[in-house]
């Protein structure tokens, strides 16, 4: 199997603009991002895909392959549909490595790939085992169940599973649950489909794009680990990795 991975970079998020060029131990995030998904074995090459000339720039400077994308995209899958379809050569899997996710392990990458040799795998993402049950009430944390198979049954913000009769840490351990990490791959002939769907009445109720996939019929496959890394959504995450750097 061949396979791309692709990195959506935007400067203007709402809650850290400019957050891919911000400094981190002396590199930027967005070109640590870039170096550690060069060092997944799975993949043959990779993209940034960005809207803005500032990153297009920057990461030239450190010898990425860049492509400009329409500024109106919704989400980064859109983005990243619209880097393949301008592809002359076709790749069967392609990943979506979050570009603000500095410290990505680079054997996260290769077994989300690894999934796709079970050729009933469309999507394939990444869940952990919730540490307990303060992950669990947080609505912030994206919770997944699961099918014995490995496919993700449903994802949500609210309490999944429902522990009907009341839950304490010995009832909450007998039940495996998980939290979604954001890492997506797609066969490159799904992708294109997925870009197409109008946004889906779940996904608007939970603001989770994956639900739009789900509730048009297609099966997402999970891959458990047991690490998560820092992912950096305000200057309060940015503390944090440099605080984690620096432990390192």
């Amino acid at each position: 199997m061949s396979a791309i991975a692709v990195i959506p970079a935007r400067y203007n998020s709402t809650r850290f603009p400019g957050k891919p060029l911000t400094d981190i131990g002396g590199q930027s995030m967005l070109q640590r991002v870039y170096h550690q998904t060069q060092k997944a074995k799975n993949i043959q090459r990779i993209i940034i895909a960005t809207d803005d000339n500032r990153i297009q720039e920057h990461a030239s400077s450190f010898g990425a392959e860049v492509m400009m994308t329409s500024d109106r995209h919704p989400s980064g899958t859109d983005r990243i549909a619209e880097v393949i379809s301008k592809l002359n050569e076709l790749y069967d899997i392609v990943v979506n490595v979050q570009g603000d996710e500095p410290f990505i392990n680079p054997s996260q990458i290769d077994a989300l790939v690894d999934l796709f040799s079970n050729v009933n795998v469309d999507i394939a993402t990444m869940v952990k085992p919730l540490s307990g049950i303060q992950e669990y009430e947080n609505p912030n944390v994206v919770k997944a169940v699961m099918a014995d198979n490995g496919k993700v049954l449903y994802f949500s913000r609210s309490n999944i599973p429902y522990f009907r009769k009341g839950y304490n840490d010995q009832t909450f351990s007998s039940v495996t649950g998980y939290k979604h990490l954001g890492m997506y791959a797609y066969r490159s002939s799904v992708l294109s489909k997925l870009a197409k769907l109008a946004p889906s009445s779940l996904e608007q109720a939970e603001q989770l794009e994956q639900l739009r996939w789900l509730q048009n019929g297609f099966s997402i496959s999970a891959c458990i680990t047991h690490e998560e890394t820092i992912a950096i959504d305000t200057p309060d995450d940015l503390q944090r990795a440099v605080m984690f750097l620096k432990q390192r």
